[in-house]
């Protein structure tokens, strides 16, 4: 099934680009990039944001001069949060039209599936907003042709590990999505949890787009728990919530970043979950961010806020500023062009438009670049994974706030205490 801000295939051409070109070999106009989101099912309440963002990234990519002096066309395929779905997607985006790469998705259990059936075998990159499992780098099953934008689930389970302590919540009870996501961020959680105090007195795993979870429920208040941590995504959280509260469930809750979402709070009801909270990715504080905040607002009349927002709009621009830099559009050049958008030698480039075009430039004279994304600085490591500081939200009042922002020089302390 294909999806689209409006039509299913999106093509944003600006007015004018550059005639010159970085690469040896002209590429075809228009350049296709891919996209995979979940635009229906358990996830789509997070999904409307995350596309709009794909959206003004490449009317900016488009703005600033295109790829390689070409507009690029957006092809979006909706992966329904089903891995079948996912790699037929995929499989479209690579084999029918021929993209030169792709961004995508916000599962973990749908990113798997593509990476071990498209885009390792066909040596095609993919850049993800939003897939957090550790295994798809730590493992090397990726070729190298993995990158995603988000820091992994580690940096999630940590940072809710250590509010969760300093919160006091004990005989804690961990309902879980049964993906490589949620399996991911119970084992870091539990680890974290066994170093820094606390007790998990039972994990109950949950199958996502079922219409009740009365068992799961059922089954994780018989260990009488004093709280909770539920790992999931928005529609199937609003139904457990509902029988978890109906059941007597104690209201200590936590959350994870998918549940930062307006729906989430509507669905359940405001006043049955106030002062549930639960962690996000942060932003590091400066112009590109800001930029970027001006930027959604104008275009859309709404803020910028919630999980995958900020880290799909460095995903497509990752995108476009590293196939300015390869040599040709092919997979293995792109892939190694990944890593120069980000050079500690480069000349700083941020958002927008104005900024991309600046890019171009310095790209087509042969000087490296140092792209100050709409999260803040992105450097990807060795298995194409990056770093960052992380938030707790809350919700109050019907609304879902910012606590409080813990820093990356907090997060890599954080992380040496529990990883020694």
């Amino acid at each position: 099934m294909s999806g689209s801000f409006g039509p299913a295939i999106l093509g944003m051409f600006a007015g004018l680009f550059l005639t010159g070109s970085a690469l040896a070999q002209q590429p075809a106009c228009p350049v296709k990039v891919g996209g995979i989101l979940p635009l229906t099912g358990s996830m789509a309440p997070i999904t409307k944001k995350i596309a709009q963002s794909a959206e003004l990234a490449f009317e900016h990519v488009n703005g600033g001069g295109g790829i390689k002096g070409c507009p690029v066309q957006f092809v979006l395929r909706d992966d329904q949060g089903q891995p079948t779905v996912g790699v037929d997607a995929a499989k479209y985006l690579v084999e029918v039209e021929k993209v030169a790469a792709f961004t995508g998705t916000i599962s973990s259990g749908v990113t798997g599936p593509i990476i071990s059936s498209v885009t390792a075998p066909s040596r095609v990159v993919q850049v993800s907003c939003c897939s957090t499992a550790s295994p798809f780098t730590a493992d090397g099953r990726s070729g190298g042709y993995f990158f995603r934008t988000i820091p992994t689930s580690k940096t999630q389970a940590y940072a809710t590990a250590s509010e969760t302590t300093r919160r006091g919540f004990r005989k804690t009870v961990v309902i879980y999505v049964n993906t490589d996501f949620g399996k991911d961020m119970l084992v870091y959680y539990k680890q974290a949890v066994a170093k820094l105090g606390g007790e998990i007195v039972a994990e109950v795993p949950y199958n996502d787009n079922q219409t009740s979870y009365r068992a799961e429920v059922t089954r994780a208040l018989a260990s009488k728990p004093e709280s909770m941590l539920l790992i999931g995504f928005p529609k199937d959280a609003v139904t457990i919530v509902r029988e978890w509260l109906s059941l007597g469930g104690p209201r200590k809750v936590a959350l994870n970043n998918s549940m930062r979402t307006l729906d989430f709070v509507n669905g359940v009801g405001a006043n049955f979950v106030e002062d549930f909270f639960g962690m996000d990715n942060a932003q590091v504080a400066g112009p590109s961010v800001t930029t970027f905040d001006n930027a959604f607002q104008a275009r859309f009349n709404t803020d910028s806020k919630g999980p995958g927002v900020h880290t799909q709009y460095d995903a497509v621009m990752v995108l476009g500023l590293a196939m300015n830099i390869a040599r040709e559009l092919s997979g293995p050049s792109i892939r190694e062009a990944v890593r120069k958008v980000h050079d500690p030698a480069g000349t700083p480039v941020g958002t927008g438009p104005e900024e991309y075009r600046k890019a171009i430039n310095l790209i087509r004279a042969g000087k490296p670049i140092r792209y100050l994304g709409a999260t803040g600085p992105i450097e990807f490591d060795a298995n194409g994974d990056v770093t960052g500081p992380a938030l707790v939200w809350r919700i109050t009042g019907g609304k879902i706030e910012t606590d409080r922002v813990i820093s990356i020089e907090d997060m890599q302390a954080l992380f040496k205490k529990i990883d020694g």
